[in-house]
């Protein structure tokens, strides 16, 4: 990611669970000021909310088409695309979703702001690699940089309702599915969570955060899931593959079928995706090329895109009708079918009376342009719409231009009714949109902050009302059944079992699940009864626990992977879930295992058992993964070797296998030729400005590097470096900075270069250089590594040269010396040997 700022124009592309709207977020919080647009209100508010956490409420503004934040000082917009402010000069500015300029009701907008929304400074397009083609004709200035996926992706086929494993989402395609199937949920799995595009955030929020906090195991959604919304999903049935996309029901594409199931998974957890088997239903199937492309993220490339022209003639009515009816140049782009706001302002050119007014009034069309413009919320049809809009136009043309106050308000009041189910609730809230909507127009109403601020108070207090009645329709938390046949036969009684899927049962009621050798309970049952409950278990549960302690001591080390997680302690996996961290131990290379407390109630032995296999798959997994620096620590201890040697492999080993030369300048000047080469044949490579280890900076190497040293600090695992990046933006966070170093990076100013090919440039230049001549390195040294100007210019002085000359003709010296770091980035810590010995050296200096 290290060319941005020197590429205004940047086009990351991906599958889901990339990370691309995370690093626009980090790219426009770098900016003085930036714009994102979404695809969906859901998500801008979503992202709003993080960038508050970050920037303040001063200085971040959320506009989508019903709500507006925006503060007197405001610098950060988080937008649906349609809002966004294109006349504000911004340094930053990205779309999300682009590919959805392909999509038939919507595509023309994100290709309109493809094509003309720019950032001052910088400008970032993020979407899938199906958009490639389509934007390198269309953008040929950009940079199109690719984003993998963090995590696996694999197909687990189908499953009925009852099998389902726990902290999956169920896709349906239409309200009523989405409802029979939580209905189903309810009856056989205790409930489940709904979220739909239609939902307002407030409702879709406290839905999603009963699914987070686990209240319910189970998700139902429409295809709005998709569209980059963050939960904590470990697999995506789908209830059906077709969908009604406003015309015809069609089976979903290859494409959109990845988009929904790529949100199984978080960061570097792996997901599933499947479908659903319904009783007396033909389930959906996925062809063996969908799961193919699915798994392996190849998708047909987009050879079009739905445009419209973004800025229409508004002179009269059918120079406006005409320009939007206008087809496009370019054969990457085509026209777009007629959308609802056309359709209105059509049916609308043909009363007389508009006719009228447009022609009379200067400006007219223009308005009439933003009446039509009005969302059909309630998906009445652009004739029933056309009505509407022509009362709103009709009182928007007259003498004061704006709509009557009692007309808005006895609208309102209509709708400010919290009784009735879930369909009636949800007909309300589409309806308040709509006023919402209307009142977000500066120059609609006479007062539209006062009856903006009432339609949100209406909207909040329906959205509230609403996820009562979806939680009261949808999750049972009874466990009235189970509670009898405890009154009846008394808890100790009571026959338990453990299912193959975890699924601890009483008396065949499921009382919690038991992952790994932690048990969670069941969320039906209330905290008084679970105390009873658990008590029944706890002999079966005592058994099982102990049996699984064996089978961990006895199994394979494909069994046992090593968590990294930015942000949190290093830790040891076996069959999916966590068992052990690690902790500080007696060297970088051998850490502490300590037992997750889940294992706490094992026997002393059982315990034991399970340490001792998980140390020796640590020690096995460091001599795989790290066999240099293994073999580099041992020969450090190595008293038959050289004394000087040693005195530079011991501090070497210490650090990980990476080393700024500074800090063992001394060391290395001691070392003879023989010496030199007896490192070399340990792989050891003497640099320039650093002493490293060529394989420890592989990608899975340097993985492990950073674990054992998050864990001998007892500190949780940084960020990884993209993986296999030449260079990279210096983070600001000077602890993530530094680990970065460690990883095998060399600050250059704002980039971060890979140290070898900091070696490599190195030997380029010098062997460039005629003696003490003054000379002009090639500039696609650096440009092929992502380097910028003063990065390079950082990098030059670091190895010894000095400037000569204007920056834009400048020239090289070779000064004899390197230059004298600025500062030591990892002094030795206090009380080691080689600490002392940095001191003895200062005091000889």
């Amino acid at each position: 990611m290290a060319r941005f700022a020197s590429q205004p124009l940047v086009a990351v592309l991906g599958p889901t669970n990339t990370g691309k709207t995370h690093l626009a977020v980090e790219r426009m919080c770098g900016h003085s000021s930036g714009i994102i647009g979404f695809p969906l209100r859901l998500l801008a508010r979503e992202v709003y909310d993080r960038v508050v956490a970050i920037k303040g409420e001063k200085s971040v503004a959320l506009i989508t088409g019903e709500e507006k934040i925006v503060p007197p000082e405001a610098r950060y917009f988080l937008c649906t695309v349609e809002s966004m402010p294109m006349e504000r000069d911004v340094a930053f500015l990205a779309i999300d979703e682009a590919q959805l300029g392909a999509d038939p009701e919507r595509g023309h907008v994100f290709t309109d702001r493809l094509l003309r929304a720019r950032g001052r400074e910088e400008t970032m397009i993020l979407g899938s690699e199906t958009l490639r083609p389509v934007l390198t004709r269309l953008l040929p200035e950009v940079e199109v940089i690719n984003r993998p996926r963090f995590s696996t992706l694999s197909y687990a086929g189908a499953a009925k309702l009852s099998r389902l494993p726990p902290r999956s989402a169920i896709v349906a395609f239409s309200a009523e599915e989405v409802y029979a199937v939580a209905e189903m949920l309810r009856r056989m799995r205790g409930g489940a969570a709904v979220v739909m595009g239609a939902l307002s955030p407030r409702t879709r929020n406290a839905q999603v955060a009963m699914f987070q906090a686990g209240e319910v195991d189970y998700l139902v959604a429409t295809d709005a899931i998709g569209m980059g919304l963050n939960m904590d999903v470990a697999h995506v049935a789908f209830a059906s593959l077709r969908k009604f996309d406003g015309k015809k029901v069609r089976r979903l594409g290859v494409s959109e079928m990845a988009q929904i199931a790529g949100r199984a998974g978080r960061h570097q957890r792996d997901g599933t995706f499947g479908t659903l088997s319904l009783e007396g239903a033909q389930g959906a199937t996925f062809e063996e090329e969908e799961i193919e492309a699915i798994e392996g993220h190849r998708f047909p490339p987009l050879d079009h895109l739905f445009w419209r022209d973004g800025e229409p003639s508004t002179e009269s009515l059918d120079e406006l009708i005409a320009d939007l009816e206008r087809r496009p140049d370019e054969p990457m782009l085509r026209a777009a079918p007629l959308a609802v706001d056309l359709a209105v302002l059509k049916r609308m050119a043909e009363e007389p009376w508009v006719r009228e007014r447009t022609a009379r009034r200067p400006g007219m069309v223009k308005r009439l342009w933003g009446a039509c413009g009005l969302p059909d919320f309630r998906r009445t049809g652009a004739e029933a719409h056309s009505r509407l809009v022509g009362r709103v136009f009709r009182h928007l043309s007259e003498e004061t231009g704006h709509l009557p106050v009692q007309w808005f308000a006895d609208e309102l009041q209509r709708l400010d009714n919290m009784q009735g189910d879930v369909e009636t609730l949800s007909d309300r809230l589409a309806g308040v949109r709509t006023w919402a909507y209307i009142a977000q127009r500066p120059d609609w109403l006479a007062d539209p902050k006062h009856w903006a601020g009432r339609a949100r108070s209406i909207e909040e207090a329906l959205s509230d009302a609403l996820h009562q009645r979806l939680t009261q329709r949808f999750v049972d938390r009874r466990t009235a059944v189970l509670m009898r046949d405890l009154g009846a036969r008394g808890g100790e009684l009571l026959p338990v079992k453990v299912a193959e899927d975890g699924t601890v049962t009483v008396d065949d009621e499921p009382i919690g699940h038991l992952i790994g050798f932690r048990f969670k309970t069941d969320h039906r049952a209330r905290h008084g009864d679970m105390k009873r409950l658990l008590a029944a278990a706890e002999r079966r549960l005592g058994d099982e626990l102990a049996s699984r302690a064996r089978a961990l001591a006895a199994d394979g080390d494909e069994a046992f992977t090593l968590a990294t997680d930015p942000g949190r302690p290093v830790a040891i996996f076996w069959r999916g879930d966590v068992v052990a961290r690690l902790q500080h131990g007696r060297a970088l290379t051998q850490p502490r295992v300590h037992l997750h407390r889940a294992l706490d109630v094992l026997t002393p032995a059982d315990r034991k058992g399970v340490e001792t296999r998980l140390e020796a798959w640590l020690v096995a997994s460091v001599a795989k993964q790290l066999s240099a620096l293994s073999a580099l620590a041992f020969a450090a201890r190595d008293a038959e070797r050289a004394a000087p040697l040693r005195a530079l492999l011991a501090p070497l080993a210490e650090a990980g296998g990476v080393l700024p030369r500074h800090q063992v300048e001394a060391v290395v000047e001691a070392l003879d030729r023989p010496l030199r080469q007896e490192a070399a044949l340990l792989g050891l490579k003497i640099g320039t400005l650093d002493v490293y280890l060529p394989a420890l900076i592989k990608p899975e190497a340097m993985r492990w590097r950073l674990a054992l040293h998050a864990a001998q600090e007892d500190g949780v695992m940084p960020e990884m470096p993209s993986a296999g990046a030449a260079s990279l933006a210096t983070p600001k966070d000077a602890a993530l900075c530094a680990a970065w170093e460690r990883a095998g990076y060399r600050p250059l100013g704002a980039q971060m270069l890979r140290i070898d090919l900091v070696e490599r440039l190195a030997r380029i230049v010098h062997d460039a250089r005629t003696g003490r001549a003054a000379f002009n390195p090639d500039p696609a040294l650096a440009t092929s590594l992502g380097l910028r100007s003063p990065s390079f210019a950082q990098l030059m002085l670091a190895l010894g040269f000095r400037p000569i000359g204007a920056e834009d003709e400048r020239s090289w010296v070779w000064r004899g010396k390197r230059a004298k770091p600025v500062r030591d980035v990892r002094p030795p810590r206090p009380g080691n040997a080689f600490a002392a010995l940095a001191a003895l050296q200062a005091i000889g200096r």
